[in-house]
């Protein structure tokens, strides 16, 4: 990059490379079934700054000079009253301030704000005007031998209260001015020791930049190559549109469909069940038949057997009368008591039955399953064209994107700024011996200014020294030692100096509280509570005509709403530079990326799907007719009450078991003999028929009743049945036939919108990671930090810690300079001397 480049144009190459990975918003996807796209992670990188200070011990004296300055100035920041004076024409201030009283308002708030500081700059001033005279009117009056220069001491009762006194008065002044020497010397020593931590900070700080521009092309490829695993997740489903498209309209058209269907195929089970019926009824009735005339026979047989043997003699004996006759008049309850010969054959039904069953019913309504099981195939066929076109379309959406960032010189412009970075700082490291010496020569200054206190306090304390070693009591003034006089000069000499450096020294304290102590009211501590943006950032602060200063300079369109504060706190947050410096304004990559990705012609292309599905054909007209002649076989006409009714009746009319118990009963009654006997032997017979005859009958009659209750339940309402079924079978088919295309396109804007959905994922995962990780602006921040550091925290604050402590100084200096004169008459040798008629003397 050249020389030359300035940092606006840095900035707009900036702006340009960051604009390319903007996202557009999008609302939530209509459908709910979208399968997860994992995009992964953005490539990072970590800064190294971290623009943080911690003083150590000489943050007590910084606080304590923060104390100081809330004192002098406890007034909050006047941010209003700034911005007022800045929109102010400052010419037309002066040359019409006595016109215009609004501008005489704000230069008394000015004053009013500043008041603290006007009135211990005065007083500084007075200190500056006044000492020097004040010195040469006491050098003036000593030569005239007055204000102390006669050398002659007055005899006082109390002078060795007051020698002592003066002494703890100038060594506790003493004190107090080294401490301020010390405090000054480390509010001057600190700025020299930070000098390094700035280089580390502005070191970190253009490395931190560098590792953002190199890291933002692999995260806008990245960002770009995200596309096809998105475009790829669409094709797929194109290529399955037959399983997810027909599975979905299969699926709606089951409800209404599957019922019918599930219908007729019961039918054809009930015509199965009803055939079986008819053949177990047929089988049972022969059966019976047949079984009846047998057991006629052997109950005719058998009641004839009986009836000779109870025409035995042993009957007619007067204890065998009675039983044989009741058992003689029983005898016509051996008898058959159903008669089945007389029922209607079934035969003509079954045999139509087994005509209407000829056609395979379940067949043809698997075969109407399957039709509409083959929803899918169907799909599949008649959207062989889709593919093709889809793919064109995110193929070329592919490209414009790539065309689109093609378009700005991204590498070559953080190339340019990469070199620009490389450039500044090494400007900035040839600048450093030239810091170096600069502040070697300030650090010069200071430690003079720092000795010329340190020359003072170094007369008083050998004055003290050689005074209080050389005093006397014995001697008289005009014969005190060569030790003590020399201890008084030296504290005379200390007085001169101060009055010779003093001046100069609250000029300098002056001079640095009134600039200092403003930068930190004005400036550092605004900066530090983000109130110094408010200003940065009025509305028309700069001009009339431009309402916010960052855009206007960057963009040239002032109206764009960002501020240099949220330009920080953004950055601060570790935001992308494209949400940072709102870049959608100018670049409009939004609407580009949702024009281009979201592409309505992806909708237009399934607006011409036409799925046809009138050739599904759920029950075929042989089906139809198979359950009509199903319904007209004859089954109605059978009497089904004549069957019950026989079938009610039992085998016998008497049970067998019981009649054969009751007649083996009466035989155990009679007499020993033949007769008991057979009557025994009848019995037997009677259980053998009823176990070989009766219970295969009784067997045969209960297929029979169930077979007959079966039949009688199927055909109850068979017409009604069969016709609500075939209803139900064409309301499918008109369904099917007239709106089925309601179905496909509901369906079919489903589809669609879950493979948009894919796309706008795809978008909001850009707009996202371009907000928040590609391009994270924290350098910005850390600079903002830095520049705060380095000048509040290094400079700022060390500087009024050295005024603080001068100041203190030279305060402390006037009783001094006091402490000292009067101290001075106690060591010096004097001319004179008073003397006393007793012979007496008291000297001190």
């Amino acid at each position: 990059m050249p020389r030359s480049l300035g940092l606006r144009q840095v900035m707009m190459m900036m702006v340009c490379w960051w604009s390319l990975v903007s996202g557009a918003a999008r609302p939530k996807p209509e459908s709910p079934h979208l399968d997860t796209l994992d995009f992964g992670f953005v490539p990072a990188v970590v800064y190294d700054t971290h623009a943080y200070y911690e003083p150590g011990a000489v943050d007590v004296l910084f606080h304590i000079v923060h104390a100081f300055l809330y004192t002098v100035q406890p007034n909050p920041f006047p941010a209003d009253l700034i911005v007022k004076i800045v929109q102010q024409d400052m010419n037309g201030i002066k040359a019409k301030a006595l016109q215009k009283p609004e501008n005489i308002v704000l230069m008394l708030q000015a004053m009013y704000y500043e008041i603290g500081f006007i009135l211990l700059a005065a007083l500084g001033v007075m200190f500056v005007l006044l000492m020097p005279l004040v010195g040469l009117l006491f050098c003036l009056c000593r030569c005239c031998e007055n204000c102390g220069g006669e050398m002659h001491q007055r005899h006082r009762k109390n002078a060795d209260c007051q020698r002592g006194f003066y002494t703890l008065s100038l060594i506790t002044s003493s004190v107090f001015i080294t401490m301020g020497v010390l405090v000054a010397y480390t509010g001057s020593h600190n700025i020299t020791s930070q000098i390094k931590s700035t280089k580390r900070l502005i070191s970190s700080n253009i490395k931190d930049l560098k590792s953002m521009a190199s890291y933002t092309p692999a995260q806008i490829e990245y960002l770009t190559a995200q596309y096809t695993p998105a475009k790829n997740k669409v094709l797929s489903n194109i290529h399955n549109i037959g399983p997810l498209l027909g599975e979905q309209i299969h699926n709606q058209l089951d409800r209404d469909v599957m019922p019918a269907l599930d219908n007729v195929l019961r039918m054809a089970a009930a015509m199965r069940d009803t055939k079986e019926a008819l053949e177990n009824v047929s089988t049972s009735l022969e059966t019976l038949q047949e079984a009846t005339r047998k057991l006629q026979s052997s109950l005719r047989s058998e009641r004839s057997s009986l009836s000779n043997t109870l025409n035995d003699p042993a009957c007619r004996s007067r204890n065998a009368t009675h039983r044989c006759d009741n058992i003689r008049a029983s005898l016509d309850q051996l008898a058959v008591s159903a008669n089945f010969s007389g029922l209607q054959d079934v035969r003509p039904q079954l045999e139509n039955l087994e005509t209407v069953m000829e056609t395979d019913l379940s067949d043809i309504v698997q075969k109407g399953y399957s039709a509409l099981n083959d929803t899918s195939r169907i799909v599949s066929e008649q959207t062989q064209g889709i593919v093709a076109k889809v793919k064109a379309l995110l193929d070329k959406s592919g490209a414009e994107i790539s065309n689109f960032i093609n378009m700005f010189p991204v590498e070559s412009a953080l190339e340019n700024f990469t070199r620009f970075l490389t450039e500044v700082e090494k400007d900035i490291e040839e600048f450093y011996p030239k810091i170096n010496q600069y502040d070697f020569y300030r650090w010069i200054g200071c430690v003079v200014l720092c000795c010329m206190v340190v020359l003072i306090l170094a007369f008083n304390l050998f004055g003290l020294m050689c005074g209080i070693c050389g005093h006397d009591k014995n001697s008289t003034p005009t014969t005190r030692g060569c030790l003590s006089n020399t201890g008084g000069n030296l504290l005379m000499v200390g007085v001169g100096f101060s009055f010779m450096f003093s001046w100069v020294l609250m000029g300098v304290v002056v001079t640095t509280f009134v600039t200092g102590g403003n930068v930190e009211k004005l400036v550092c501590e605004p900066l530090a509570s983000r109130q110094l943006f408010k200003i940065i950032d009025a509305p028309y602060i700069v001009h009339p005509g431009k309402k916010n200063v960052l855009p206007g300079m960057l963009f040239q369109n002032p109206n764009i709403n960002l501020t240099i504060g949220s330009l920080y706190n953004d950055c601060y947050e570790n935001n992308g530079i494209y949400s940072a410096l709102q870049l959608e304004n100018q670049f409009h990559f939004i609407q580009f990326i949702n024009t281009t990705v979201n592409n309505h012609d992806l909708a237009e292309i399934f607006e011409g799907v036409n799925v046809d599905l009138e050739g599904i054909i759920l029950l075929a007209e042989e089906g139809k007719d198979n359950l009509i002649n199903f319904a007209n076989a004859g089954l109605g006409e059978i009497n089904y009450e004549s069957y019950l009714s026989e079938v009610n009746k039992g085998v016998t009319v008497v049970d067998l078991l019981s009649f054969a118990n009751e007649l083996e009963a009466e035989a155990d009654h009679l007499p020993r003999g033949a007769l008991g006997n057979a009557l025994k032997g009848h019995a037997s017979s009677i259980r053998q028929i009823h176990k070989e005859q009766v219970l295969p009958m009784e067997q045969a009659m209960s297929t029979l009743s169930q077979s007959i209750r079966l039949l009688q339940t199927t055909v109850d309402d068979l017409p009604s049945k069969v016709t609500n079924v075939l209803n139900a079978i064409d309301a499918a088919e008109y369904l099917i036939a007239n709106n089925a295309s309601h179905v496909v396109k509901k369906e079919t804007d489903k589809y669609t919108n879950n493979l948009m959905g894919y796309l706008k994922r795809y978008v909001t995962w850009v707009q996202l990671s371009l907000m928040v990780e590609v391009a994270q602006c924290k350098p910005i921040s850390n600079i903002i930090d830095s520049l705060e550091i380095v000048g509040c925290s290094f400079i700022v604050d060390s500087v009024n810690t050295f005024w603080f402590g001068l100041g203190g100084c030279c305060l402390f200096l006037i009783p001094s300079i006091i402490m000292s004169i009067k101290l001075a008459k106690f060591y010096r040798r004097m001319d004179t001397e008073d003397v006393f008629d007793d012979g007496t003397e008291n000297w001190s």
